[in-house]
């Protein structure tokens, strides 16, 4: 009986029909450049894929309209599909509906707080009556818990993130902005 080699395996994996469940697993393993914690699929900037014959459409929607790390992100999809053999890849950026922080995944908001940085609050980037009236937003602190916390600049280690600091621990610590 044959024994399949590592190479006959790649072979089997890439001569699998490429299907839109495929390709969602796939882009589960394509990292936020930012974020790396986080996948594409955690922010919530893949809005579809499709699939027709051997043609794969992957729209993604960026966090903010000149958000610089699109350009790697389409890369690094197109590099994981090649990486399983499928070469006719269209990646489609798509500005409307604009990003919200509210199609962040419940999995991405944990990974956040995981990995020290304070995840969007809920409710904040729509609708929210405090933001009516310009209220703080009471962040909570990654890394002790606590929500005596200040914060300290709108603008943390990238564009989509505010630094704050807990007045508890004293550590500094990004939060990622609530965006609608």
């Amino acid at each position: 009986m044959h024994k399949p080699t590592a190479e006959t395996q790649k072979l089997t994996a890439n001569s699998q029909q490429l299907t839109a469940k495929k390709l969602w697993q796939l882009l589960e393993e394509v990292s936020d450049p930012e974020v790396p914690v986080l996948s594409i699929l955690d922010l919530g900037i893949v809005r579809d894929v499709m699939v027709e014959d051997k043609h794969a459409t992957i729209t993604i929607t960026p966090t903010y309209s000149g958000c610089p790390a699109m350009n790697t992100i389409a890369t690094d999809i197109r590099l994981r599909l090649l990486a399983e053999g499928y070469t006719n890849v269209t990646i489609h950026t798509q500005l409307r509906p604009a990003w919200t922080t509210d199609w962040m995944s419940a999995a991405g908001r944990q990974k956040l707080t995981d990995y020290g940085i304070a995840p969007p609050v809920d409710g904040t980037a729509t609708g929210h009556l405090l933001n009516l009236f310009g209220a703080d937003t009471a962040v909570r602190c990654p890394l002790c818990k606590s929500d005596n916390t200040q914060l300290v600049s709108q603008f943390g280690s990238t564009a989509c993130k505010a630094l704050y600091q807990c007045n508890d621990c004293r550590e500094p610590f990004d939060y990622f902005k609530c965006h609608a």
